[in-house]
C-alpha cells in the first residue's frame, strides 16, 4: 500500500478483510468432540498438542471482540471456550485454572498468573458480549486472583503454584502482571468496578513509572520475591527469556495510553513515557538489515536474541496507533508503515490467514520455538485496534464497524 496508510480509507478497508481472514482461519480451532485446537500452518488441528489456558481464553477474547463486529462462527467459539476453561481448566479440587489439559485429563496442573489474568480477560470479553456463564466465570476467577496471586504490600501479583498451591518458587515476573493490567483494564470497562482500575494503575506505576526511567527505558522482566532486579534469570525461552524484550515495551505504552484514557487523560506525563518506551523499543529492536524486531536485548540494549517472532510487529503497530491517537507525529505514521509493510511482506500469510510465528535469517517463515500458527490475539489486535477511534473500551469501538464477515 505504501507510505501514509494510517486513517485513510483503503487502509481501513484492508484492516477489516485482514481481521476477516484472521477470524476464517482460526475458526479452525473449533474441532467437532473436542476442546479448541492449536493449528498448524495450513489450518489443520495438530494431533497430540495440549490445550493451554492461554490459548483457550484468548480466542475467548478474540471471537468476542468479532462478535460485536458480526463476524461469522464467533459465538460458538466463545461459547466453546468458555465450556472448556468452566468444565477442563477449573481445577474442582484446588480451585484455580490449570495451564494445559488433554484428552486424559490435566497434564500440567500448574497456577499461574500469567494464565489467570487471560481468564480474567476472556471472562470480560464474554461479559461484553452477553454470554450467559461470563458473570460466574469472571467473578470466580477475581476471587483466585485476589486470594492466591494479588500481593497488597508491593502492588503486584506474584506469579506461580503448584496445582495445590503449594509453592515451588519465588520468582517473580513482569510478563504476567503487564497482562494482569489488560485484563484489569477489561474487566473495569466490563463491570465499572473502580477497584480493578486502581490495581491496574498501581502495576502500572511500578513498571513504567519506576522501572522504566531508572532503566533506559528498558524495563527489566525478571525479579525476585523481593522485587528486585534479576538480571541473571534466564527460564523458558518464549516465556521468560534473559534480558528485556522491546514488543514488552511497545505493548506497554499501548497498555498506559488505554489507563491514561480510562483514567479520565490526566496532565501526568503518560503520553511522554509511552512515547519514550516506544521509542527505546524500535531503536532497540529494529532489525536493520532484515527488518522486523529482535525478541530481547540486555540492558545495555545489546541484542540478546537475535530471533523475530510475529508478535513484537503487532504490538509496535498497537503502540504507534496509540500514540497516533493520543498525540500523532510524523515519526509514528512512518514507523507504523514500515511496520505493517515488513508484516505483509514476510509475516502475514494472505492466502490462507494469520501470521507466521517466526522467521528465518532469510525471512522465510521458520518453526524452531513455535508448532504452527500459535493463535489469533497479537495478530488480530494489530488489525483492529487502529479501527478504533477511541484509545479505550474497544468493543464499543468495534461495534460502530459491525458488518457481516
Amino acid at each position: 500500500m505504501g507510505e501514509g496508510r494510517w486513517g485513510t480509507p483503503g487502509h481501513r478497508d484492508w484492516l477489516l478483510a485482514e481481521a476477516e481472514r484472521q477470524f476464517g482461519f482460526f475458526r479452525g480451532s473449533l474441532v467437532p468432540g473436542r476442546g479448541l485446537a492449536v493449528l498448524d500452518l495450513a489450518g489443520e488441528p495438530i494431533s497430540g498438542a495440549a490445550q493451554e489456558l492461554h490459548t483457550v481464553t484468548r480466542l475467548v477474547h478474540a471471537y468476542a471482540l468479532g462478535q460485536v463486529m458480526g463476524a461469522g462462527g464467533a459465538a460458538e467459539i466463545v461459547d466453546r471456550g468458555i465450556e472448556e476453561l468452566w468444565s477442563r481448566h477449573r481445577d474442582p479440587v484446588h480451585g484455580g485454572y490449570v495451564w494445559a489439559v488433554d484428552e486424559g485429563g490435566i497434564r500440567d496442573g500448574r497456577k499461574l498468573a500469567y494464565g489467570h489474568v487471560f481468564v480474567l480477560l476472556a471472562a470480560a470479553s464474554a461479559l461484553e458480549v452477553g454470554h450467559p456463564r461470563a458473570d460466574a466465570l469472571l467473578a470466580d476467577v477475581a476471587e483466585v486472583l485476589e486470594t492466591r496471586f494479588w500481593d497488597e504490600v508491593p502492588g503486584r501479583f506474584a506469579d506461580e503454584w503448584a496445582r495445590d498451591w503449594a509453592p515451588f518458587s519465588t520468582y517473580r515476573g513482569m510478563n504476567a502482571n503487564m497482562h494482569g493490567v489488560e485484563a484489569l483494564m477489561a474487566a473495569h470497562e466490563a463491570t465499572g468496578e473502580a477497584a480493578f482500575l486502581t490495581r491496574a494503575a498501581r502495576i502500572a506505576a511500578f513498571f513504567t513509572g519506576e522501572m522504566a526511567p531508572a532503566h533506559g527505558w528498558r524495563i527489566p522482566e525478571h525479579y525476585g520475591a523481593d522485587w528486585r532486579v534479576d538480571e541473571d534469570y534466564a527460564g523458558d525461552p518464549v516465556f521468560r527469556p534473559p534480558g528485556t524484550t522491546p514488543g514488552h515495551a511497545l505493548e506497554w505504552a499501548r497498555l498506559i495510553l488505554q489507563l491514561w484514557d480510562l483514567g479520565g487523560r490526566p496532565g501526568d506525563g503518560t503520553v511522554e513515557t509511552a512515547r519514550r518506551l516506544t521509542r527505546q523499543a524500535l531503536a532497540d529492536g529494529w532489525d536493520p538489515e532484515r527488518g522486523g524486531l529482535v525478541y530481547t536485548v540486555g540492558a545495555d540494549g545489546r541484542v540478546d536474541r537475535a530471533e523475530r517472532y510475529w508478535w513484537p510487529v503487532t504490538e509496535g503497530i498497537g503502540a504507534l496507533a496509540a500514540l497516533m491517537k493520543a498525540d500523532p507525529r510524523t515519526e509514528d505514521a512512518l514507523w507504523y508503515d514500515r511496520l505493517w509493510s515488513f508484516a505483509e511482506s514476510h509475516l502475514i500469510d494472505a492466502p490462507r490467514g494469520g501470521w507466521f510465528p517466526e522467521l528465518g535469517p532469510d525471512n522465510r517463515p521458520a518453526c524452531r520455538q513455535f508448532a504452527g500458527k500459535p493463535d489469533i490475539y497479537h495478530s488480530l489486535q494489530a488489525a483492529l485496534y487502529p479501527l478504533t477511534g477511541g484509545l479505550s473500551r474497544p468493543f464499543a469501538g468495534l461495534r460502530a464497524l459491525r458488518r457481516p464477515v
